[in-house]
């Protein structure tokens, strides 16, 4: 197993006084404060000499050694599975992920996942955590996400993430009729008996998403979606607290919504939705080694197109909503 380099570094005068966990912050900006607390924590940061605690003051000029614990190696298989990629370089890889691929192997998914797909296109992915991957969407949510090809950029791009200076944007299909557009800020944990679902509590954190409404139809809206925070199922959650759930939603969607008078095709297109009419369209961030803020968009695919298609023609064919 790979090594991690020891690093080392003086503390500038102009940190005296501050907490030791904030002046590595200053030193390492390319490592996560909580990465370095936690390494405080473990004894693996030694100033002038001795094990410090992460709240000790620094007096400036000290001697600091920190000895980053080994790689955790990817033990996950490659697999030769097909990847949509809108953009690559030396440090991130960004991907149009398909509605049906897991991210992550977990519980009932060991294998045929984004992960094991990654290490295929790219072997070194194995010596990351989590083979780069520094966020997620849900098995049935199609769309774009961001994949770190080294340490540093995974470092710099979970910092981002944790600003929240990541700029995510969706597109859904809600069931029934929205005015307006709006921020639902309400925060999510896990649900108190069902421990598979998330849900608005106030035990939660703090998860903020704003919506416009795009496209009416009768029975539905085709809204535009950006999130501040990251929380799981955040965008499910909140719509669904709304009273306006994500269509197809198997979790939170609620009873099936079928206008008066549809017809057999559109019917049959409604129930045959099976999984949330949720799409990942754009996504903006600062690339971690260049500083350029880039941005990339994402067509919404078949399945949902091919619905917004119906539910428009059985719009306009019975007047506005």
């Amino acid at each position: 197993m790979p090594q991690a380099k020891v690093l080392s570094a003086r503390i500038p005068p102009e940190q005296a006084g501050r907490r030791l966990d904030q002046a590595l912050a200053a030193l390492f900006p390319d490592i996560t404060r909580s990465q370095l607390q936690q390494w405080i924590e473990e004894g693996r940061v030694s100033l002038a000499d001795r094990l410090p605690r992460k709240r000790d003051k620094v007096s400036g000029g000290e001697m600091v050694e920190i000895r980053p614990p080994p790689p955790r190696e990817t033990t996950s298989a490659a697999q030769p599975i097909p990847l949509a990629i809108v953009y690559e370089d030396d440090d991130v890889l960004v991907l149009d992920k398909p509605a049906g691929l897991v991210v992550h192997p977990g519980a009932g998914n060991p294998k045929d996942t984004l992960l094991n797909a990654l290490l295929h296109h790219f072997p070194a992915a194995a010596q990351l955590p989590r083979a780069g991957i520094v966020h997620r969407l849900d098995k049935d949510t199609s769309g774009l996400l961001v994949v770190a090809k080294n340490e540093r950029a995974r470092q710099r791009l979970i910092r981002q993430l944790q600003k929240r200076t990541v700029e995510r944007e969706y597109v859904a299909i809600v069931n029934g009729v929205l005015v307006a557009g709006g921020t639902v800020e309400a925060p999510i944990g896990r649900h108190r008996h069902e421990r598979t679902r998330m849900a608005v509590t106030e035990r939660g954190k703090t998860a903020i998403t704003h919506y416009r409404v795009l496209k009416k139809y009768r029975a539905h809206t085709l809204v535009q979606l950006k999130l501040e925070s990251g929380r799981t199922h955040q965008i499910r959650v909140h719509m669904a607290h709304l009273h306006f759930p994500l269509l197809g939603d198997p979790v939170y969607g609620g009873r099936l919504r079928v206008p008066k008078g549809a017809t057999p095709q559109l019917t049959g297109a409604l129930r045959g939705f099976r999984r949330q009419a949720l799409h990942a369209a754009k996504l903006a961030l600062v690339h971690p080694t260049t500083g350029e803020r880039m941005q990339w968009t994402a067509s919404v695919p078949k399945d949902m197109s091919g619905l917004m298609e119906i539910l428009a023609r059985d719009a306009r064919a019975h007047g506005p909503p």
